[in-house]
């Protein structure tokens, strides 16, 4: 097992990066450089069209001081210390002179290194390597069912070593970060429908793999999503299952607690702080120190090392998630939540690995409790309304269940929307298992950053259409 070093391009700057910082806050009371080195592959291969994207490698990094009022930047393209030196001087002459008042802190001393524990090194590998791992599944793909007419196979590898310098800290890590996704499409000659294998996390090569099984299941759920009903709208007993349950999380306590929407005013969670807005069987968290989870991190873009924030506790609304600046602003405790899309972005209050925790209930007694209900798979998507506290989100498949169990009916897609805190606090039962699923998020259809969600089955009331 190998754990990933600091690339020498940033290993190389990390000892001058204190004495810029010491630059900057003789003109300002903080400051802070963040260093980074992005780099990455894609790869698609269907019936059609095999790719291969294959980028440069992005270096460079942000310079951050207090002016006062708010957090000022420069950013610049690339790592040469008289680039990074110029950038901090000219941040500096931007900054007003005699800068007085409270500051943001930069938190107590820290200093080290982190890397990611990785099992194959996608670095061994060649383009043309990875490529011929797609080719061949989807050949296997392809040979599943005859009602099966295209397969996709997609490989995403992201490299990303990062440096943040502040008076007090010099921390580093460096991480891959794996997607990959074996996608099958069914038609019956008046439609198509699709499913997918997927793997992803923090981590090597080893993530880029599916089994005989998952493959299996996919092409069985494509193939049985040919004969799926439209539901009828209204109200229904349902269980989500962890990858539904997860994309609940992550749009109904999630981005609606995120601090920076509470300093804009554009949050309804921010009144009811202390207060209980779902069932006590309801445990939320987010949490980037997940071992291997695609969203996981040690370090956030602003300098704080990640831990996990419990945002429900049994029903009640205990913290939100913070950035450095809305922490500030709030007066409220810092979350390892500061992200960036990019050096060319700011830095926001995100969600990481965003989780309903394990219960206790085993997944085959909460099924066999739906009485007469709709066992919800697949999230197709989802999004939010912080200030209204609204929710909809999409399963890809939904199972009638009759008695505890399945009739064989099937319906897709299935809408579930309502008001977030009705969902939560109809809440009956938690299961005692837990699975994660990753992807990106954006924040207002931009300022994308890697994130997982998930966790336990749950059976809840919900409206579906």
């Amino acid at each position: 097992m190998l754990n990933l070093p600091l690339p020498p391009e940033l290993e190389a700057i990390r000892s001058f990066l204190p004495d810029l910082v010491g630059d900057l806050e003789r003109h300002t009371p903080y400051a802070a450089v963040l260093a980074s080195s992005v780099g990455g592959i894609n790869i698609t291969v269907n019936d059609r069209e095999q790719r291969v994207s294959e980028g440069p490698v992005r270096r460079g990094a942000v310079c951050t001081a207090w002016d006062g009022s708010a957090l000022q930047e420069r950013a610049v393209g690339g790592l040469a210390p008289e680039t990074l030196a110029e950038a901090a001087r000219a941040l500096a002459a931007d900054l007003p002179a005699g800068i007085t008042g409270p500051a943001p802190e930069p938190g107590a001393a820290r200093q080290g290194h982190f890397g990611a524990p990785v099992a194959q090194d996608p670095r061994g590998l060649s383009a043309r390597d990875k490529l011929e791992l797609c080719r061949r599944y989807h050949a296997k793909a392809r040979g599943l069912d005859p009602r099966l007419v295209n397969a996709q196979v997609t490989y995403s590898e992201t490299l990303e070593a990062k440096v943040y310098c502040s008076r007090t800290r010099l921390l580093s890590q460096s991480l891959i970060r794996i997607r990959f996704r074996v996608m099958v499409f069914a038609s019956d000659g008046a439609q198509v429908q699709r499913d997918s294998a997927d793997s992803d996390g923090v981590g090597g090569l080893e993530l880029a793999q599916a089994s005989d099984e998952q493959l299996a299941e996919a092409a069985a759920t494509a193939v049985r999503l040919l004969s799926a009903e439209r539901i009828e709208p209204g109200f229904y007993d349902v269980v989500f299952d962890p990858n539904v349950g997860g994309v609940v999380a992550h749009e109904a306590f999630g981005h609606g607690v995120e601090t920076d929407m509470f300093v804009k005013k554009r949050a309804r969670a921010a009144d009811y702080l202390g207060k209980p807005v779902g069932s006590p069987l309801v445990n939320l968290l987010d949490d980037p120190t997940l071992p291997g989870a695609y969203g996981s991190y040690w370090v956030d873009d602003e300098g704080e090392v990640a831990a996990s924030t419990h945002v429900l506790r049994h029903g009640v609304f205990e913290r939100g998630l913070t950035d450095l600046y809305s922490a500030f602003r709030l007066g409220i405790p810092r979350t390892a939540n500061g992200r960036r899309e990019s050096l060319a972005r700011k830095a926001y209050a995100r969600m990481s690995n965003t989780v309903f925790a394990r219960g206790t209930t085993p997944v085959a007694d909460l099924l066999a409790g739906l009485e007469r209900g709709i066992y919800l798979r697949k999230a197709g998507g989802g999004m939010e309304d912080p200030k209204g506290w609204g929710m909809q989100v999409e399963a890809v498949l939904g199972e009638e269940y009759a008695g505890g169990r399945p009739t064989g009916r099937v319906f897709a897609p299935v809408g579930i929307t309502g008001y977030v805190p009705d969902i939560l606090s109809a809440v009956s039962a938690v299961g005692d298992d837990f699975a994660l699923d990753g992807g990106t998020c954006g924040k207002g259809w931009k300022e994308w950053v890697p994130v997982s969600s998930g966790g336990p089955h749950l059976r809840t009331r919900a409206r579906l259409g």
